[in-house]
């Protein structure tokens, strides 16, 4: 089997077997076609990659000055490639078994203090159309957590508001409830009684929620735009994104003292390891915490 026949499995394993959003089976391919391109000039055919190839591949990608966390998941989809391949008997031993992860420390996502998000959302325009949607949006970002493709593809179907919830389609198409709060459940209702629904809407758009001045639901792009603009006219300097809010929603539950499965089932993440970075929490509350709790204190 070839390069291309073999990439060409694998997306199609990526999307059908394991039901793989389309951006994460894009980021997969671009993985291997990584590798493919360090091989490029070179006779070695897909079944020959050994341990030491992969190896020296690594030291490649280093050398092109990608940092280690991108290097980790290069390798990881590689990974993913390879252990297609023995599944579909194109190899008998897979090279990245014993391979190693590059070591990264893991950098603490920034985020925003709760005076930082009300002078955010308090910059927003609330005179014109496009700032009821955007307060509602940054609402649902924040008091939600979502991701930005959560909620440029959040749909009215899945909306369940008289009992406080919007189902979630997260990474690799799972399902998960969310609680959603009063302020956003308010201005949701805002902008979908008073300004979406006098809107020309795209045929076959009609259930996206979020939707940009001609009619279609509005693009990650966009939503980034929205943010760093709402940041520069607050004064905010930190360099924020969509991402920040999710990170500050994690953040300010766990120094309110919720329960960590609770942060995980709420952003979606597969691992708790994944969750436990948003316990940086400040010396205080960690003294607080142990004068309350423990028996000795």
């Amino acid at each position: 089997m070839d390069w291309q026949t073999s990439i060409r499995g694998f997306k199609s394993y990526l999307q059908l077997e394991r039901g793989l959003a389309s951006n994460t089976v894009e980021a997969y391919l671009q993985d291997v076609d990584k590798l493919v391109q360090y091989f490029e000039g070179t006779d070695k055919q897909v079944g020959q990659v050994s341990i030491n190839d992969l190896r020296s591949f690594l030291v490649w990608i280093n050398q092109l000055g990608i940092l280690p966390p991108s290097q980790a998941r290069i390798l990881s989809g590689l990974k993913a490639f390879f252990s297609y391949l023995l599944i579909e008997n194109v190899i008998t031993n897979n090279p990245t078994a014993l391979l190693s992860s590059p070591r990264i420390t893991r950098k603490l996502p920034d985020t925003l203090s709760i005076v930082d998000i009300n002078k955010l959302i308090d910059a927003i325009d609330l005179s014109k159309h496009e700032g009821v949607r955007n307060k509602a949006m940054i609402e649902i970002l924040y008091g939600c957590g979502l991701r930005v493709s959560e909620l440029t593809t959040l749909r009215l179907s899945n909306l369940f508001l008289d009992i406080d919830f919007i189902k979630i389609i997260g990474k690799g198409n799972k399902e998960r409830l969310v609680p959603i709060g009063s302020e956003a459940i308010k201005f949701l209702r805002i902008y979908l009684n008073e300004i979406r629904i006098h809107m020309p809407i795209k045929p076959g758009k009609e259930d996206y929620i979020f939707l940009n001045n001609r009619g279609n639901p509005i693009s990650r792009i966009m939503v980034f735009i929205i943010i760093k603009q709402l940041a520069q006219v607050a004064g905010i300097k930190k360099n924020i994104s969509p991402h920040t809010f999710r990170h500050s929603f994690a953040t300010h539950l766990v120094e309110g003292g919720a329960d960590l499965r609770a942060v995980q089932e709420m952003l979606g993440h597969e691992s708790i390891t994944t969750t436990e970075i948003y316990t940086h929490l400040n010396r205080d509350y960690l003294r607080d915490t142990i004068t309350q709790f423990h028996p000795r204190s």
